[in-house]
């Protein structure tokens, strides 16, 4: 039997499932899901089971019912090939009237939602999945933990056990599950499959709209050199352009945007808008973002000593990382993860923003002494806009590095904290 390592989504699991008849886990393919999901079902129905394939989508059309029959929680993986499931999952729930019946499990959107009738709200709950954080995949110490940032930020202590050349490692490798337990040169390996299997048969799959992998490898190239920044769609197609032999409209390159966001291969950072003291502007554009680091990686055609050869471009690869790290954590927290940028260019990596309405402010950098400090300075200058007549002062400011030797707070209040000491 395959080693399972924990993660921080089986809490949030079994917490949704006491209160919601059934739970939708979301997330890219490998990230985990039906594994995690399989702890603590009862009974499995595997829709894309090869030998029960056919029968188990004709038999969602004609008498879903007879798939819900099972001990539960009951897992149904890969739900979306069958989207009639959906309303016969929220009427078992409705007729039996207890929770905790359904998990289902879906790597795409479904491509044709017109047979479902009922969103699911007050029935289903939703829990997003990723590539393991570093926390979970059993690099981060996990000494300076995110929750108690915001219940009690006075005084942090961590020791730092990665270097440079580990987080570019980590950087490549990704967060995916089955690479965490390989050999270095086979787990680099993954995140390549991984992208070759999206441009190649994911892109067209996840809707039957025939996209080229060629144009598919120039669009995640190109969102790889924008990674972490506002590009807009017109600024993609231009880069792509460079490479594409036939012409190529704004339209297209959205079709292949949004295929991609369908699959969970990206997943862009909203903007964050707080009340200010004065009235200036604050820009809206999402930042870019894959789901994992390793993605734009292999979509680059880069390993480890390529990311340490070029700083520049390890630093939005080592932000990536960060951001998918910090999106695990801040769940577990009931808390998104958010960037801002304004009309003078003042900008913070990450804004981690709780239900409750405290939030972080964070920036992320490689480490070095005048990068710490070209980040405290950011995060006391947009701390100092924010009217706190109308909001909260932010809980704590933080730099995250991928260097240093310990966890630390500054005289000015910032945090300094090597990824490699954070958890939930």
């Amino acid at each position: 039997m395959k080693e399972y390592r924990k993660r921080i989504q089986d809490k949030i699991l079994e917490k949704k499932l006491k209160g919601k008849g059934a739970v939708l886990i979301e997330g890219p393919k490998w990230c985990g899901k039906t594994t995690t999901a399989e702890q603590i079902s009862k009974s499995v129905l595997y829709m894309a089971k090869p030998e029960d394939k056919e029968q188990n989508i004709l038999l969602a059309d004609i008498n879903p019912s007879l798939l819900l029959n099972g001990e539960t929680p009951r897992l149904i993986d890969e739900w979306q090939l069958a989207p009639k499931l959906w309303d016969a999952v929220r009427f078992e729930v409705d007729h039996r009237g207890e929770e905790g019946q359904f998990i289902l499990t879906g790597s795409s959107v479904p491509a044709n939602m017109e047979s479902v009738s009922h969103t699911g709200t007050g029935r289903f709950s939703w829990l997003t999945m990723r590539p393991m954080s570093l926390y979970e995949s059993g690099e981060s110490t996990g000494e300076i933990s995110l929750n108690e940032l915001f219940s009690n930020p006075n005084s942090i202590s961590g020791i730092n056990k990665l270097n440079l050349e580990d987080i570019a490692f980590f950087c490549c490798r990704g967060g995916w599950p089955r690479s965490i337990f390989m050999d270095k040169d086979i787990a680099l390996e993954q995140a390549y499959d991984y992208y070759d299997a999206v441009i190649n048969s994911d892109i067209s799959r996840v809707d039957g709209v025939s996209r080229t992998p060629m144009r598919a490898k120039n669009l995640m190239r190109s969102y790889s050199r924008n990674i972490g920044t506002q590009a807009n769609n017109e600024t993609i197609k231009e880069d792509m352009i460079n490479n594409d032999s036939a012409s190529l409209d704004t339209d297209t390159v959205l079709s292949y945007v949004n295929a991609l966001k369908k699959i969970f291969v990206i997943e862009e950072s909203p903007a964050w808008n707080p009340n200010l003291r004065s009235k200036i502007a604050v820009r809206t554009s999402d930042t870019r973002y894959f789901v994992d680091p390793s993605i734009a990686v292999a979509s680059l055609g880069l390993g480890p000593n390529d990311l340490i050869n070029d700083i520049k471009t390890f630093g939005f690869i080592f932000e990536s990382l960060c951001i998918r790290d910090l999106r695990v954590y801040a769940e577990a927290n009931n808390g998104k993860v958010y960037h801002y940028r304004d009309s003078s260019d003042l900008e913070c990596d990450a804004v981690i923003h709780l239900r409750n309405g405290s939030y972080g402010l964070v920036e992320i950098k490689l480490g070095g002494d005048n990068l710490i400090q070209e980040g405290a300075e950011n995060l006391i200058k947009l701390k100092n806009k924010i009217d706190t007549e109308i909001m909260n002062n932010p809980s704590f400011m933080m730099i995250l590095t991928a260097t240093g030797n310990y966890a630390y707070k500054r005289e000015d209040g910032v945090f300094v904290v090597p990824i490699g000491c954070l958890k939930d």
